[in-house]
């Protein structure tokens, strides 16, 4: 790492869209000017006093060595696809693609050291519709045509991130973002801790896979039309469905039960999927007419099940863990002390963060990465009375 110390804005920028702030919030906080802090982000003021850095350090909870860095990875930024991007402010969509930034800097240091999982995604034709991705994915998978127990898990071991996340706002279900690394692409899944039924998770990660199927990744979202993007996210609804529930397993399950709400309860213990999900794909598989389905759904508001549904406190999935068992596993086995760890970070990718935030970011347990500063003492051997001297 060179050395030499310097103020470096884009770091200022990253750590307040981290925490989720605006440039006004963040002046507010630094007693500055709006459009100070603007100029210091900008790196068109480049030499604030180390009492502000300080501050900035304090505000924001990042060391003030991070603020004096720069970073030596080339992190290039694909698509994002949010599942709300038309309701969800845009501030909150930000924190959550910094986020992924800083997942991505982790992922590439672990993988000097772990041999992760390859990428294995099929290649689909342009125009291929959503259930025939689906089927696709299934045969490229090896899944055949059984439920899926454990999505998460799956989703992983071939070779895509995932992450679950707090967040400020409701309006953010899960997004799914590609970000290439020095050349190579990864492709990352987030999904939101508030809303974490087994059920809810796997539709979620499920509509992100069908976004990686069947749509393009160089394009900047924020420039489609709201009815493009639509088009899109009912691609990606199918798609989920699809894959969760495919066509001729499903039908069979169903049978000549596709009319009876109670029924499906006993489906979505097998499926993990949501009974509103499983009354619409039987709608789109021409199950049932228009009018059941509207039916079975009033039954649900009816029976205040629209949104807390049955088994939703009882059916469990997996949660991500292959960034996180790939820490654990360098620390137990002893290849790096949680010292080398942090220093490793800072000195090779000029990454100073604190340990709480990446146990926050890699959901490690607390103080796993929490360096101690150990005293030493000296080894004396102690003399049998009335030993000769």
């Amino acid at each position: 790492m060179n050395n030499s110390k310097q103020f470096n804005g884009d770091r200022l920028k990253s750590a307040r869209i981290y925490r989720g702030l605006t440039v006004a919030e963040l002046a507010e906080k630094l007693e500055l000017q709006r459009q100070t802090v603007s100029m210091y982000e900008n790196n068109k003021l480049t030499n604030p006093e180390y009492t502000t850095i300080k501050k900035m350090s304090e505000s924001l909870g990042f060391p003030t060595d991070y603020f004096l860095e720069k970073g030596n990875l080339e992190l290039k930024q694909g698509s994002t696809y949010f599942r709300a991007l038309l309701t969800t402010n845009k501030k909150y969509r930000n924190q959550q693609i910094q986020k992924m930034d800083f997942v991505s800097i982790l992922y590439s240091y672990l993988n000097e050291y772990i041999e992760f999982p390859a990428l294995r995604i099929p290649t689909i034709s342009e125009g291929t519709d959503a259930e025939d991705a689906a089927s696709a994915l299934r045969e490229y998978w090896n899944l055949s045509d059984k439920p899926i127990d454990n999505l998460v898990y799956l989703v992983e071991q071939n070779g895509i991130l995932v992450t679950c996340f707090d967040t400020n706002t409701d309006d953010i279900d899960a997004f799914s973002q590609l970000i290439d690394i020095n050349g190579d692409s990864i492709y990352l899944i987030g999904y939101s801790k508030n809303k974490g039924t087994a059920a809810r998770i796997h539709f979620d990660i499920a509509h992100e896979l069908g976004h990686m199927l069947l749509h393009e990744w160089s394009e900047d979202i924020e420039t489609l039309s709201k009815d493009e993007f639509k088009e899109r996210e009912n691609q990606a609804h199918a798609f989920a469905s699809a894959f969760l529930l495919p066509k001729n397993a499903f039908s069979a399950d169903i049978g000549s039960y596709a009319n009876n709400l109670s029924y499906y309860i006993e489906l979505k213990r097998k499926w993990k999927v949501s009974i509103s999900a499983m009354i619409r794909r039987s709608y789109n598989l021409n199950l049932i007419d228009y009018s059941t389905y509207q039916q079975l759904m009033r039954a649900m508001q009816k029976k205040g099940i629209r949104k807390e549904e049955p088994l939703d406190n009882i059916l469990i999935t997996s949660v991500p863990s292959l960034l996180k068992t790939s820490v654990q596993m360098l620390l137990e086995g002893g290849v790096l002390t949680p010292k080398e760890f942090m220093t490793e970070l800072t000195n090779d990718y000029n990454f100073s963060l604190d340990h709480k935030e990446i146990e926050i970011l890699l959901d490690l347990p607390k103080d796993t990465l929490k360096v101690t500063n150990v005293i030493p003492f000296h080894s004396l051997n102690i003399k049998k009375r009335g030993e000769a001297q």
